[in-house]
């Protein structure tokens, strides 16, 4: 039974899996994203939109996103596990078709995952808090 108890605190500790998204404008759910690890770093997908339509494309994007649909795009790039923070990605936002830098930490015993897009500083940029579902 401790062994058991370890496994799913040891899954709980990695950003590793589905997570819901909320609107910053509504505070409504938004999305379903999957993170995964690739190459040693963390990344995520769109995997379904809640209030868009479907088929819904990236308009804001610019170069290979440009027109791409949302659903299956890898929004979040390149962050790396350092301490119990993950730095040094980026993160798009589909909404102004910007690319940020991002952080993002596991709280609540990895319940919920707050995400950080920012320019230079990352006193300049905004947080979400996303909730895990699985």
């Amino acid at each position: 039974m401790a062994m058991c108890a370890t496994g799913i605190r040891a899954e709980k500790a990695s950003p590793v899996g589905f997570w819901q998204t909320f609107s910053d404008s509504t505070g409504k759910p938004e999305a379903i994203v999957e993170i995964f690890e690739s190459g040693g770093a963390f990344h995520g997908r769109i995997v379904r939109l809640l209030e868009d339509e479907p088929g819904s494309v990236c308009t804001q994007c610019t170069g290979s996103r440009k027109g791409q649909p949302l659903v299956g795009m890898v929004f979040l790039t390149g962050l790396r596990a350092e301490g119990d923070e993950f730095n040094a990605g980026e993160i798009l936002d589909p909404d102004d078709g910007r690319t940020y830098r991002a952080r993002m930490k596991l709280s609540d015993g990895g319940d919920k995952l707050k995400v950080r897009g920012f320019l230079g500083l990352s006193i300049f940029g905004r947080t979400q808090t996303w909730l895990r579902s699985e």
